[in-house]
């Protein structure tokens, strides 16, 4: 498959799961992902003010952070490039008062529409292990920040613990793709399981996000293994 019929093909499943894409992260999270990204945009060190970048925005949790820690003198991006998930992200938000400061963008996390240095602060949930080339992904994540700038990624990961991995595989086939065939969604869901085969481990998104100029990174676990947040600095 090449790589831009992988990028049609992503970019398909996430519109069709669009609908029903918050309740699902609920059941593959054991309804922690709120938790999850609340601690992502606080190691973002995004504060009153900023201009800051959610990157696979999905349906908007961490712009909705973001934007009520800059407050109205701040600015969010939120960046997606499935109309339908932007579009649930944008109704979402529709009825909140004050408005919150996002503007919803339909881009591609591989090349961005954004000039150089110039985000305060990004952050990116469940997105890095969907692109198509990760270490052009965050060089352009790397290109957009500002010099001492932050990003956290928060995504699921495979386990190192083997008691831990057979847990998140019995989990993922008998409780979440189940989940999903109710909705008609078993295929598009059935996709997570061999993408966290390929995403690369914590220590190796350490050694990647080197590569591609940060002048730090950690990379936090979470969930014994089974979740991780990568904070990195340019």
């Amino acid at each position: 498959m090449s790589l831009d019929t992988q990028a049609n093909y992503i970019r398909t499943i996430f519109d069709r799961i669009a609908p029903v894409y918050d309740s699902l992260n609920d059941w593959l999270s054991l309804g922690q992902h709120r938790i999850w990204k609340h601690m992502a945009v606080k190691w973002s060190d995004a504060k009153p003010g900023d201009t800051c970048l959610d990157l696979c925005c999905g349906s908007g949790d961490l712009a909705q952070i973001l934007a009520r820690r800059v407050g109205l003198s701040g600015q969010v991006k939120g960046v997606d490039f499935s109309p339908a998930q932007l579009a649930n992200a944008s109704t979402r938000v529709a009825s909140c008062y004050p408005p919150l400061p996002i503007d919803w963008v339909e881009a591609d996390a591989l090349n961005l529409p954004f000039p150089d240095n110039y985000f305060d602060a990004a952050t990116m949930g469940y997105g890095l292990r969907n692109v198509t080339d990760i270490p052009r992904a965050l060089q352009e994540l790397h290109r957009v920040l500002k010099p001492n700038a932050k990003a956290a990624i928060l995504d699921f990961h495979r386990p190192n613990n083997s008691t831990l991995r057979s847990f998140q595989q019995w989990y993922l086939d008998n409780l979440v793709v189940p989940a999903a065939q109710q909705f008609g969604l078993t295929e598009e869901y059935a996709y997570i399981s061999p993408s966290l085969d390929k995403f690369p481990t914590g220590s190796e998104q350490l050694q990647l996000a080197r590569l591609a100029g940060f002048a730090a990174a950690t990379h936090y676990p979470i969930a014994g293994g089974m979740m991780g947040v990568l904070v990195i600095t340019k």
